[in-house]
């Protein structure tokens, strides 16, 4: 084991005098790894960010509300089945929380009706077109992560009364009121005054998913008085217990039918869907470009690899009467083995390190550009490269080492 480790070390310091005597060859090889990890690192760092892009904006829908809909939120192929089934009323929700209440020990806690429309939005000279008006009750905070920045949501009274008041998100209230704070202003929908009682926190958007920042919320009653002739309703169910989920949504489905009228031998006439479904539809888009992604990256870094492999047979045929010295001073092939294996190793472990820091600073700079983007430079990334580096010298070089630790040290010495 001393003897190892002290070949280890006096390999390293060989390793260390071949790259500052040869010093631009090592840069021109190691350029083809930094090329080779930044790519990667990019494309890792890239994946990681639509990863948490995805998550993030699927949190609006919850992880712990059910949706009962007409439409499932997976691609069918029966979609006429779908379409003549009755559509889903914002009066379910009143009867589902009846039906709730008197279930004993109830895996969900309550029924949120939502409808929903799109419109434009003015307040003096400042327009913004395609809003999503979304009419609900005081209870949708319940069912979502909504947060007001200034303000507040309106509460049951309002609700209850159908008031003309509206909450409104952060890129509506940034558009419409630029210079001014928007509380207890009044905003015109579809002709008609709204006082804005509270603004949402951004959210921030990705990949035009879901966000709150271009949504506007009313009580319901307003909205049904205003909008309600072409809109979409739906209702959300909040689950006690988030690890019973299963449990919540056949119970949930229970419920449905009774309020439907649906006999035992009819099936289902309406969908309940979950964040967990819309992600399922996603992931394998998501897992396809990484796949993608991390392949077309990964082929510059086996050119690079290639190249390392390159230049440690050059040096192997370089170095051929110093290897024939050696051995018949009582090298062992071990020792010339590990001594070619620790230059590729050290040289892809340098470009390792410079392309990751090269990385870094590109990913810092496109979190400037792009602030939208959820740049994600993680440890478990740069651990990954660093290992891949490694990985990367010692099979590039392993061919060149064997060679060389093969070497007959009488036809070593008479090599010129």
């Amino acid at each position: 084991m001393k003897r190892f480790l002290y070949e280890l070390g006096e390999s390293w310091k060989i390793a260390a005098a071949q790259m500052r005597s040869n010093l631009t060859r090592s840069t021109l090889t190691a350029l083809g790894v930094i090329i080779g990890i930044i790519a990667v690192t990019l494309m890792g760092t890239a994946v990681n960010g639509i990863s948490i892009g995805f998550d993030k904006s699927m949190a609006v829908l919850g992880d712990d509300v059910l949706y009962v809909t007409q439409w499932p939120w997976k691609p069918v192929d029966d979609w006429w089945n779908y379409r003549d089934r009755k559509k889903i009323k914002t009066e379910y929700a009143e009867t589902l929380n009846r039906m709730i209440a008197a279930t004993p020990n109830s895996n969900l806690v309550v029924a949120v009706p939502t409808s929903n429309f799109m419109r434009s939005i003015k307040y003096g000279g400042n327009q913004v077109n395609n809003v999503f008006v979304l009419g609900t009750t005081s209870d949708f905070i319940i069912t979502s992560t909504i947060d007001c920045t200034a303000g507040r949501f309106f509460n049951e009274l309002e609700s209850r009364d159908g008031a003309n008041v509206v909450v409104i998100g952060y890129d509506v209230a940034d558009a419409l009121f630029p210079s001014e704070n928007p509380i207890d202003k009044s905003v015109l929908i579809n002709g008609q005054l709204f006082k804005v009682i509270g603004v949402n926190t951004r959210q921030g958007t990705f990949l035009g998913l879901f966000s709150w920042d271009s949504m506007v919320a009313m009580p319901l009653g307003a909205f049904n008085k205003y909008f309600s002739a072409k809109s979409e309703s739906d209702v959300r169910v909040k689950v006690k217990d988030k690890t019973r989920l299963a449990d919540a949504k056949d119970e949930l489905i229970g419920l449905m039918r009774r309020v439907r009228g649906l006999p035992p031998e009819k099936k289902d006439d309406f969908s309940i869907n979950e964040q967990q479904a819309f992600k399922s539809t996603l992931d394998p888009v998501k897992n396809s470009i990484a796949i993608a992604g991390l392949f077309i990256t990964g082929l510059s870094l086996f050119v690079g690899a290639i190249g390392i492999m390159n230049i440690t047979f050059v040096s192997v045929k370089e170095r051929t009467k110093e290897i024939g010295t050696r051995k018949a001073l009582g090298a062992r092939r071990r020792t010339i083995l590990l001594q070619f294996l620790i230059e590729s190793t050290a040289l892809c472990l340098l470009g390792g390190f410079i392309g990751l820091v090269l990385a870094f600073l590109m990913c810092f700079l496109i979190g400037k550009a792009a602030p939208s983007f959820p740049i994600h430079f993680s440890l478990g990334l740069v651990m990954a490269s660093v290992i891949v580096s490694a990985m990367t010298g010692l099979v590039s070089g392993f061919a060149p080492a064997w060679s060389a630790s093969r070497l007959d040290p009488v036809a070593a010495l008479r090599y010129e």
